[in-house]
């Protein structure tokens, strides 16, 4: 008979309180689940602190502090980093910056569009999801580890990239058609291109900033069936035509 492994009522009501963001931010730990997730977390430069597996620790207790409807086999308590990748604004680089971005699943969709294209860094205004929610850490399909993700001022940090010459490219209705725009991919300075919030796009004070307003053109192109795309899929079509320019 196999022996299993007891966790106490305190470590379960700490690991279940992490799926609240008061609760991350204030111990300064997430979860992650699922064997590939839980792979990926010990092969980063993350700190691991508390491993479990169901076969451990039992059927129910896993189902205790799960997040989700099924739980995994693996679950991993990790350590949040301390201290933002970017202490100033990068000299040069692709970049993305999120500007209210809500939903979960968006936000790990675009850590995971980030991630396969090669984008140097997220930045994105407070109000956008926790990167750390764990709908996001499981959309993010293990991209949380790779890709550089940092709260910023939106504001402040457009104006300080124009200030280095950067450019400042965003989606709008009225932009200029994408595959007929030069595009800069921040070989020398700094480019960001700027998402907004899924139902209102970009706020009008950022979108004051951006004097390169692009627009995916649907096809064909004087028949839209759709009024708009999912932000997540609008940033992996931008960043996908930046990458395709080199």
């Amino acid at each position: 008979m196999e022996t299993m492994t007891s966790i106490s009522n305190a470590q379960i009501k700490l690991i279940k309180s992490l799926s609240s963001k008061k609760f991350r931010d204030q111990y300064g730990l997430f979860t992650v689940e699922g064997e590939k997730l839980v792979s990926e977390a010990e092969r980063s430069g993350f700190e691991v602190v508390e491993r479990y597996r169901r076969e451990e620790i039992g059927e129910q207790t896993m189902a205790r502090i799960s997040a989700l409807s099924s739980p995994s086999p693996a679950l991993a308590v990790v350590r949040k980093p301390s201290a933002p990748p970017f202490p100033g604004i990068p000299g040069r680089g692709l970049f993305l910056a999120l500007d209210s971005v809500r939903d979960p699943g968006n936000l790990g969709t675009i850590l995971r569009i980030a991630d396969w294209f090669g984008i140097d860094g997220v930045f994105a205004s407070p109000d956008t999801v926790d990167p750390y929610n764990p709908k996001v850490v499981q959309a993010s399909m293990g991209a949380i580890f790779r890709v550089k993700f940092q709260y910023i001022d939106l504001l402040s940090f457009a104006h300080d990239v124009l200030q280095q010459n950067g450019k400042l490219y965003g989606t709008f209705l009225n932009g200029t058609n994408l595959y007929e725009t030069a595009l800069d991919t921040g070989h020398e300075k700094p480019s960001v291109i700027v998402m907004g919030n899924e139902s209102e796009g970009i706020s009008s004070a950022l979108a004051s900033c951006i004097d390169r307003r692009l627009y995916i053109p649907p096809y064909p192109p004087d028949d839209p069936g759709s009024e708009s795309l999912n932000v997540a899929i609008a940033t992996a079509v931008t960043v996908a035509e930046f990458r395709r320019r080199g």
